[in-house]
C-alpha cells in the first residue's frame, strides 16, 4: 500500500479548510478499500464535524468499512469538545486499520487516541510524511506548544533594497502612486492570506503614512483582527484603522478602553510590547500574526527573533532613494515567481527544517 500517495491527499484535503477552522489544526481524511480511494472528507468550520466523521459518512456503502483502511494527517481525537471524539466513531465503524500522519501536541490528545485505537484492536501506522503534516498545521503546533501565535513577516521590496521611497521628498500624490511596487495580482495572492491568518499588524507610521484599511477585500473570505502599535496614542481618528469595520486592537502605553469593535490595550513600560502582544493573541485563541510593517516594527521583531516565517517579494520596481529592507536571515523554504515579481518564503530555523 502506498501510504505516502493517500496521506498527500490527506494534506491536499485539510488545505481546504485554512481561514474557516481556526483554533482547530488542519485535518484531511481518506478512506482506501482494495488500493483505491473510496471516501474523503476534512474538517470544513469550526464546530463542526471533524474530517474523519465527514470521510466516513461519505463512504456510500458502510459495509466495507471493515475491509477500509483510514488515512488521517493527525491524530484522531480522543475526548469530547465542540463535537464528540472521532477516535470513538473509528472503532464503532469497524476500521481495523488506521494510518496517521503525526500524532497530536494537544495534551488533551497526545497519544491518547492513537492507544485507544489499539486498545480496541484497530491496527495503527504512524509517522507517515510527518514533516509535511507539522508544516501545514505549523500554526496549531506552535500555539499548542509554545502558547504564542506563529509570526510571519511580509513585505516587498525592490531589486535594489527599498521597500518605499522617501515620503519627505515628493508630494502626497506622488508618494501614494510611487509606494505600490508590486501589482493586482500580488495584491490579490496577499489578501488572500489575510483571510488565512488570524490577525494583521502594522506600526504608526505604516498607519499614518500608508493609511491601510488592513481587510481583505481583494479575496472572498474572513478579515482579520487589526492590530496597530501605536506606543503614546498619537495616530488621528480619521485613518481606516479606526472605522470600526472589522476588530481592531491599539496596543499603547497609555490606557486600555474599547470603542465598539476597536479596543485600546495598554502594556507598562517594563514590558516589550511584542511580548505583551502575544500574550494577548493566546489569551484571545488567535493562533498566527502577519506583521506588515514598517521598518522599525520588522527590524524589532526581526532582532529579537519573534518571527517565524517571512515572506518576501522582490519586484522590478524603481526606487533610486528611500526606505531600506530589512535584512533577513533564515533557511529558505520556497521561492516562485508572480506577476513579475520574485517571491521567497524564509522560515526561522528555531522551530522547523526546510
Amino acid at each position: 500500500m502506498n501510504h505516502s500517495l493517500f496521506m498527500s491527499r490527506c494534506l491536499e484535503l485539510a488545505e481546504a479548510g485554512r481561514g474557516k477552522v481556526a483554533p482547530n489544526p488542519l485535518v484531511g481524511s481518506v478512506l482506501v478499500y482494495e488500493g483505491k480511494i473510496v471516501a474523503e472528507g476534512f474538517h470544513q468550520k469550526i464546530g463542526e464535524a471533524h474530517a474523519e466523521v465527514n470521510c466516513i459518512h461519505s463512504l456510500k456503502d458502510p459495509s466495507i468499512l471493515p475491509d477500509c483502511t483510514l488515512y488521517v494527517n493527525l491524530e484522531p481525537c480522543s475526548h469530547f469538545g465542540k463535537t464528540p471524539p472521532c477516535a470513538n466513531l473509528i472503532i464503532q465503524s469497524g476500521i481495523k486499520k488506521v494510518v496517521i500522519g503525526m500524532s497530536d501536541p494537544n495534551e488533551l490528545v497526545a497519544g491518547k487516541g492513537i492507544q485507544l485505537l489499539k486498545d480496541n484492536g484497530i491496527e495503527v501506522i504512524t509517522g507517515i510524511l510527518e514533516e509535511e503534516c507539522k508544516w501545514l498545521n505549523r500554526r496549531f503546533i506552535k500555539y499548542i506548544t509554545k502558547k504564542e501565535p506563529y509570526i510571519i513577516l511580509k513585505w516587498a521590496q525592490t531589486l535594489s533594497g527599498y521597500i518605499a521611497p522617501d515620503a519627505n521628498k515628493m508630494s502626497k500624490e506622488e508618494f501614494e502612486l510611487a509606494r505600490h511596487i508590486t501589482g493586482f495580482i500580488v495584491q490579490k495572492q496577499v489578501h488572500k492570506w489575510r483571510t488565512e491568518e488570524d490577525a494583521i499588524l502594522v506600526g504608526s507610521n505604516t498607519a499614518l503614512l500608508d493609511n491601510p484599511a488592513l481587510n481583505a477585500r481583494a479575496w472572498v473570505g474572513r478579515n482579520p483582527l487589526r492590530i496597530v502599535v501605536d506606543r503614546n496614542l498619537k495616530l488621528p481618528s480619521d485613518l481606516k484603522i479606526f472605522d470600526n469595520s472589522q476588530e481592531t486592537w491599539i496596543i499603547n502605553k497609555k490606557e486600555e478602553k474599547n470603542n465598539s469593535l476597536t479596543s485600546w490595550l495598554k502594556y507598562e513600560e517594563s514590558e516589550d510590547w511584542m511580548d505583551f502582544l502575544k500574550r494577548k493573541m493566546f489569551e484571545a485563541g488567535k493562533q498566527s500574526l502577519i506583521i506588515e510593517g514598517g521598518l522599525h516594527i520588522l527590524t524589532h521583531v526581526i532582532e529579537s527573533s519573534n518571527w517565524d516565517e517571512a515572506q518576501v517579494f522582490y519586484t522590478p520596481a524603481h526606487i533610486s532613494e528611500g526606505v531600506r529592507a530589512p535584512a533577513i536571515h533564515g533557511v529558505l523554504k520556497e521561492s516562485g515567481e508572480l506577476d513579475n515579481s520574485i517571491f521567497k518564503r524564509y522560515i526561522n530555523g528555531r522551530f522547523f527544517t526546510a
